[in-house]
């Protein structure tokens, strides 16, 4: 059996194995590389680690810390609650400033399950003191996560962005526009699918009760109006003329502004501006915001080391670790080679596209975006078609099924939905996520890759 093939074999018994077990992927990557390089490859512990990105993990520690800190602190309680605060009342808005809550966090460094997990309790108990369906309320929380997770100061902006290093045609401000704009027109089509639905089971509600009434004399005729729920727990209610604010329903206290806020505030626009316009590194500057302020505030100085995403280290550094070995072997160039058969390095990045998909619906997608791109460079490489613009379509295929139950994202939505049966509302959430599979991938190729193929020509 070949090198190339015995590490392409193993790293699918990786992915396997980690779907099937709650093991980080990271460990396994570690050992795989440690498995393969030595025995395989007779690789020294120097060549072993020589793919250990010790560059972007200085980054993921600083931007984590920092960021561990501003949630202690009560910076994204803050954001939070002055986002849900600006609709006053309207409860159709709630989605959509949680979607930009989220994709403020994402954009701002936190890892999108995080992000989803400190947004999708707050919106999915909206949903349900309000009676809203919560299927696309928190399908939008999980977009929201997506439109921003691909930033240039995000985790998995910086891990592609290190991955590509210098190659002519990508920016990691297209990245990031392509996946906000990808995602809120998901998010948009969601919301519109679902309401549609809505509107529909309302007008045949309404059909069945004229229908039922229509032999009865004298039967005065009601306009169909919302839905209510039967808790009387709406987000608008009149009363003598009176309305009630969101505000006023949440019920919730007002979160006040500290002076750390403020500076958390400060300090995360600063390193925004320091990484994308002066282009200053941003793993030391996250540390020095992070320590600074967690100085401050003396009792938050070991909570926050513990508050850096290890679990998202561990799998990042163990898989680009591995994903060297791979390359050593020569597998990504075999790989590749395998898919530019296929005839054009159009099909290939369309295949490339939908096997990450597939593969992210039940495994990490930070691990598949690892393994995706190293394989699709040498295929667009000296082709007609834009590098940035696949390089996007391939990270954003990864990402866009994160709505699955399968996924961390959608196992919090799941998780958090309230006054819902938890077979019926998973059932949903398979179906919704098996179209999203089926769609999202190939309309990320459609859509960016296809209008583009021969920008680089």
């Amino acid at each position: 059996m070949s090198p190339e093939l015995i590490s392409i074999l193993a790293l699918f018994a990786m992915v396997v194995i980690a779907t099937l077990r709650p093991i980080n992927i990271g460990i396994l990557g570690f050992i795989g590389a440690f498995l393969v390089g030595t025995l395989v490859l007779g690789l020294d512990e120097d060549q072993l680690l020589a793919g250990f990105p010790a560059d972007l993990f200085l980054t993921i520690v600083g931007v984590t810390y920092l960021f561990a800190v501003a949630k202690l602190n009560g910076t994204v309680d803050l954001i939070v609650d002055r986002g849900v605060r600006l609709v006053r009342g309207r409860t159709a808005l709630v989605p959509w400033v949680l979607f930009g809550v989220a994709t403020v966090l994402t954009a701002m460094g936190t890892f999108p399950p995080a992000a989803v997990a400190l947004v999708a309790p707050v919106a999915l108990s909206f949903a349900a003191k309000h009676g809203m369906d919560p299927l696309p309320v928190g399908m939008t929380v999980v977009y929201g996560a997506l439109a921003g997770s691909l930033s240039p100061i995000s985790v998995l902006g910086l891990l592609v962005r290190d991955m590509v290093g210098d190659i002519p045609g990508f920016s990691p401000t297209v990245l990031f526009v392509t996946a906000f704009v990808y995602s809120t027109l998901i998010a948009i089509l969601t919301q519109l699918y679902f309401s549609l639905r809505s509107r529909r089971a309302r007008a045949r509600s309404a059909v069945m009760l004229d229908t039922e009434a229509g032999g009865v004399a004298g039967t005065t005729r009601v306009p169909a109006g919302p839905l209510v729920p039967a808790t009387g727990n709406i987000a608008v209610e009149e009363k003598r003329g009176t309305t009630l604010t969101l505000t006023q329903t949440l019920q919730t206290p007002r979160v006040r502004t500290t002076p750390a806020q403020i500076l958390t505030l400060v300090a995360l626009l600063s390193l925004a501006v320091g990484a994308m316009v002066f282009h200053l590194d941003i793993g030391i500057l996250a540390l020095a915001a992070g320590t600074l302020i967690a100085f401050i505030e003396k009792k938050h100085l070991t909570a926050a080391v513990e508050g850096i995403s290890w679990s998202t280290l561990l799998l990042v550094a163990g898989m680009i670790t591995y994903i060297s070995i791979v390359e050593e072997a020569g597998a990504i160039e075999w790989v590749a080679r395998g898919i530019g058969s296929l005839g054009s390095p159009l099909i290939g990045v369309l295949v490339l596209c939908v096997m990450a998909g597939v593969v992210s619906a039940f495994a990490s997608s930070t691990a598949v975006i690892a393994i995706s791109i190293p394989m699709l460079l040498p295929l667009i490489e000296n082709s007609p078609i834009a590098a940035g613009m696949a390089i996007s379509a391939v990270a954003i295929a990864a990402k866009v099924v994160d709505v699955s139950p399968f996924s961390t994202n959608g196992a919090l939505v799941l998780a958090n939905a309230q006054n819902v049966d938890p077979a019926a509302f998973y059932q949903r959430i398979l179906r919704y996520s098996g179209v999203i599979v089926l769609v999202g991938p190939p309309l990320a190729w459609i859509t960016l890759v296809v209008p583009f193929a021969g920008a680089a020509g």
